[in-house]
């Protein structure tokens, strides 16, 4: 069967001052073809599909859809063209619903007929096989219903050219699954689908093409049934890159942080930890898995002293001197006071973990500056230390002396995860430590945190990628609504399994068994 061009780009260059995010990309997509579009972080993937959903304008290069040459300017030009981008972060009014949503700026004549066009997205829905409610409220809705809202919405307007970014970072394994199942249906009726991911398992299961991105360069397209991880990475990178995760098995493990009964309420009076209960243990990785929002940063936080905890335990046993200390109700630095070295890596890199207006050596210092004992600091440490993690994690930036809001957020992802390890914990917490990170790098991190599990060290890891975290972990604790749902084997649980915890709302959990 003959391929017919949907969208074709040639010689698409942009920059940013004098940062070049594209440069001379040619990419076709065709009818009836789902391409996923790989790089690592900063190879201009999104700022690509930007330019084709109007949102930038190109600097050079010309666009043609079904072979006529076309000018997009605005995102109403792209509908105008039949191109629709579904965005990570949804443009939804919560207190409206879905039908009122989907419509919300069409340019129709008289009133809008609220019952037509909630008729209308029964058929869309019926035709491609979402489950959703026309008259549902946003702010009543799971993610995966508000992510279907937005991918109705744009074919509402009849767009036959669909590009996703990051489809699947908030879904469970069986909303991915129909998400996939409806994405597949789409591509049988004709339409043209682009998916921007890092999830190299979803490329080879959905897409047809495979298109590579490296340093705003294209590197090439290839059919994904005669490609493999390998193959995939090594375009990505420019070099092979092993993807093995070396998992050893946990030894000597004794009970190092055991958390019972925990509470958290918020501000507002709403609870956000119910009954919490588990044990860390020293030489073992322990996963924390959840939807997005369901307490994962909220319990690292409480454990670190920087989350109010209104019931229940946090029991740290130091390895030093034996003792059995309550961390609750303390402050970060009473924590360390106490001889505690726990290591946390923020969810929000320069919020929390960086100053962006520091250097990389200075943001070494905010660990041990308070043991200084003169007006004058000692730089020499933090110095050699921030070269060292420069070199070791391939940190790309002028000089140590670089101020950290200047680099990448992959970057500030490496200094920061650099500086928690090398402050030699006993117990390291690190919440999505290689989120902005392009593979090679996150595989570095991956075995930097088994290393300090092999030193005997309680990892704690929250991450949002489930075969890693099977592959990475020994437990895997499961969150869902502030709840704990489930502790399994990570050696012998299942994606779908997890996947049916985090839905899972339970009142409280229990203990558990080693």
């Amino acid at each position: 069967m003959e391929q017919v061009p949907a969208i074709e780009l040639k010689n698409i260059s942009k920059s940013f001052g004098n940062k070049m995010a594209n440069k001379d990309v040619n990419l076709t997509v065709n009818r009836g073809e789902i391409l996923s579009i790989l790089g690592e972080n900063g190879s201009g993937k999104t700022t690509l599909m930007n330019i084709i959903a109007g949102i930038y304008f190109p600097d050079e290069g010309r666009i043609f859809i079904d072979g006529n040459e076309v000018i997009i300017r605005s995102p109403k030009d792209a509908f105008q063209y039949k191109i629709g981008m579904i965005h990570q972060h949804f443009k939804l009014v919560d207190v409206f619903s879905a039908t009122e949503n989907i419509i919300l700026g069409l340019n129709e004549k008289g009133k809008y007929n609220l019952k037509a066009a909630a008729q209308k997205v029964k058929d869309i829905s019926s035709k491609y096989g979402f489950e959703i409610d026309p008259m549902k409220k946003i702010h009543e809705m799971a993610v995966s219903e508000k992510q279907t809202v937005e991918i109705i919405k744009v074919l509402y307007r009849g767009a036959d050219i669909l590009i996703l970014d990051e489809p699947t970072a908030v879904l469970t394994p069986q909303e991915t699954q129909k998400l996939f199942a409806v994405l597949r249906k789409m591509r049988d009726d004709g339409k043209s689908i682009i998916i921007i991911t890092h999830k190299l398992h979803e490329v080879l299961s959905l897409s047809d093409k495979v298109a590579v991105l490296r340093k705003g360069e294209y590197v090439g397209t290839v059919e994904t049934a005669k490609t493999n991880e390998a193959e995939l990475t090594e375009m990505m990178v420019g070099k092979k890159i092993s993807l093995n995760i070396e998992r050893s098995e946990p030894k000597d493990c004794v009970d190092r942080l055991v958390v019972e009964h925990l509470d958290c309420v918020d501000r507002d009076g709403v609870k956000i930890l119910n009954d919490i209960s588990f044990t860390a243990y020293s030489g073992e990785i322990l996963g924390i898995a959840g939807i997005a929002g369901s307490g994962q940063r909220e319990l690292l936080e409480a454990i670190a002293g920087l989350q109010k905890v209104d019931k229940g335990e946090i029991v740290y046993n130091n390895p030093k001197t034996g003792s059995h200390d309550n961390l609750r109700d303390k402050t970060p630095i009473q924590i360390r006071d106490l001889g505690v070295r726990l290591s946390f890596v923020p969810e929000d890199r320069l919020g929390m973990g960086l100053v962006g207006n520091m250097d990389i050596i200075d943001n070494m210092m905010l660990r041990s500056y308070r043991k200084g004992k003169s007006a004058f600091l000692e730089r020499k440490a933090p110095k050699d230390l921030a070269e060292k993690i420069i070199k070791d994690l391939e940190v790309v930036t002028p000089d140590a002396r670089t101020p950290v809001r200047r680099l990448s957020g992959g970057n500030i992802q490496k200094v920061l995860v650099g500086r928690e390890i090398a402050a030699s914990p006993t117990v390291l917490m690190a919440a999505y430590p290689v989120r902005g990170l392009d593979i090679g790098a996150s595989y570095t991190i991956y075995n930097l945190l088994n290393k300090q599990k092999e030193k005997g060290v309680a990892v704690i890891f929250v991450g949002e990628d489930l075969d890693v975290l099977i592959e990475l972990c020994d437990r895997i604790l499961v969150i869902g609504s502030g709840s704990i749902t489930g502790i399994v084997d990570a050696r012998t649980t299942t994606k779908e399994e997890i996947g049916l915890l985090m839905t899972k709302v339970r009142d409280a959990q229990g203990g558990e068994e080693k």
